[in-house]
């Protein structure tokens, strides 16, 4: 730990799988490049982060229960599928302390309407949808700019 915020970057099912899982609606990049960019833009920002990726919700929602007894400053989400119906991810996203911003990689929007409800944004201060991983980035910035409001104010 180096004395900077720590922010989680949890990833869902199928995410370790980018790059090689349907290329024409999540891209080319891999997990590994994703982690690389997310490192260098936080370095940038003052930031460090945590990657961790669960294909299965217990795991998933274990991961972010954890985080209550670690010093996370926020949480960035990619719940993938589980965003649709997992009302258990839903519940350990609402007793997270800090700034949750749930992203995704696809525009979930234009796809089937199943993709469409996305049950776990209800815990989320912000929601990224339809930007690859440049949405993983922009939370970054976000998250980067509450984090320095706050120790301005003299609260963080």
């Amino acid at each position: 730990m180096t004395g900077r915020p720590l922010v989680a970057v949890i990833n869902g099912p199928g995410l370790a799988h980018l790059g090689a899982r349907e290329p024409d609606v999540y891209g080319h990049l891999t997990q590994d490049d994703l982690r690389k960019a997310l490192e260098t833009r936080a370095g940038q920002l003052g930031l460090e982060i945590e990657l961790g990726q669960y294909d299965s919700e217990g795991d998933l929602v274990s991961a972010i229960w954890a985080l209550k007894n670690r010093d996370v400053a926020s949480l960035l989400i990619n719940p993938a599928a589980y965003s649709h119906y997992s009302i258990a991810v839903l519940d350990a996203l609402r007793a997270f302390d800090g700034p949750v911003v749930e992203i995704h990689l696809s525009q979930v929007f234009r796809r089937e309407e199943y993709r469409r409800q996305l049950v776990t944004a209800e815990a989320a201060d912000a929601v990224i949808s339809g930007m690859g991983f440049q949405g993983y980035v922009l939370a970054l910035d976000y998250i980067a700019g509450l984090l320095l409001v706050e120790d301005e104010d003299g609260r963080s």
